[in-house]
């Protein structure tokens, strides 16, 4: 693919910032609100070395106190504040999907409804403009608010190929009543792409997302598909992401090639304080500048293993664990939170 094209890049593409949207007490983190910011503040401490931080908050003087408490002068140097009201903090879903062109940036503004209208978005919804508004990136603005899309839903390898989940793009209250070939259309002309593959298996117990793309398979560097594994036969995503193992296994390339395949564990269950499951998954690693931001669970033995396959994934990456507890409580982790931006956007 020629470098002039217009396209989505890769995760593992260079990055000039990447957006974290912080909990506050007026989102569902307030019970535990002190953990969660404990995990954001981890997550600004690994990328501020690597890549400039956006922070989207309704609260930007209380933030940047806090965080002038504990990063150095040079780490602070590497911050920046959108103040906008918020719902809550997954921005992957609500922040700009950036394409790379000649030019300059494409900065496309999709419509975000809180996962098929199960949770309020009005503001979140709102955050790209808002962004626009202050000038906080450059680029070209885009409006695609007519389209529903969360940025957990789609990967891109670079090269003209999406991967994401019949289960999501299709799930009641997002685009009906398109047809599949017709989001499948509409996807292709938004993003520059090429082809779309559609993975029609994948489950994870307590998912709020319908089955996001980002919890379940990754694309990685050299034709490599990260995914979760599910080895216990008595556990209930044994036989859904069997099928979905075996149906990547069917996926070839742009090139006409079988995918090299990296399973990832499976998480040690993880319970609510009802004791319902929770949707935790190591596919939820954030690839920035030089590194991978790896979501741990409290469990060495899985998250060590995690670790040691994400390192055939990335070879030439740090790999960097967060804890990330506090996160699942909500039903997300580290890959959810961020929205990574692509040169030339600051």
């Amino acid at each position: 693919m020629s470098n002039r094209e217009i396209h989505l890049p890769a995760e593992w593409h260079e990055q000039s910032a990447v957006q974290l949207t912080w909990p506050h007490a007026g989102t569902d983190w307030q019970p535990i609100l002190e953990d969660v910011e404990r995990c954001y503040v981890d997550m600004v401490k690994a990328l501020s070395s690597r890549v400039h931080i956006i922070i989207v908050t309704p609260e930007p003087e209380s933030v940047r106190e806090l965080l002038e408490s504990i990063l150095s002068a040079e780490n602070l140097k590497q911050i920046s504040f959108c103040k906008a009201p918020t719902n809550d903090t997954w921005a992957r879903d609500h922040g700009f999907i950036t394409l790379l062109s000649p030019n300059c940036p494409i900065l496309l503004d999709f419509k975000f409804n809180g996962w098929g209208e199960k949770f309020p978005a009005d503001l979140d919804n709102e955050i790209c403009r808002r962004m626009a508004e202050q000038n906080i990136l450059k680029g070209k603005y885009e409006d695609h608010l007519d389209f529903v899309l969360e940025g957990g839903s789609i990967e891109s390898d670079g090269k003209g190929t999406i991967l994401t989940t019949s289960k999501c793009l299709l799930a009641p209250h997002r685009n009906q009543p398109l047809t599949k070939e017709q989001i499948e259309t509409r996807l292709l002309e938004a993003l520059h792409a090429k082809r779309i593959l559609w993975l029609d298996y994948g489950y994870l117990a307590g998912d709020d997302t319908d089955s996001h793309i980002d919890t379940l398979a990754r694309f990685c560097p050299n034709d490599t598909i990260a995914y979760v594994q599910c080895l216990d036969k008595d556990d209930e995503h044994y036989a859904e992401l069997s099928k979905m193992e075996a149906q990547l296994k069917s996926f070839r390339t742009i090139e006409g090639k079988p995918y090299r395949l990296v399973p990832l564990p499976m998480a040690k269950a993880v319970y609510d304080e009802d004791g319902s499951r929770l949707p935790a998954t190591y596919a939820n690693f954030l690839v920035t500048n030089g590194a991978v931001l790896m979501p741990t669970y409290g469990n060495p033995d899985t998250d060590l293993k995690a670790e040691e396959q994400l390192s055939k994934a990335f070879p030439h990456h740090d790999i960097i664990g967060i804890d990330c507890q506090p996160l699942i409580i909500q039903h997300g982790s580290l890959h959810c939170c961020t929205m990574q931006f692509p040169p030339k956007a600051l």
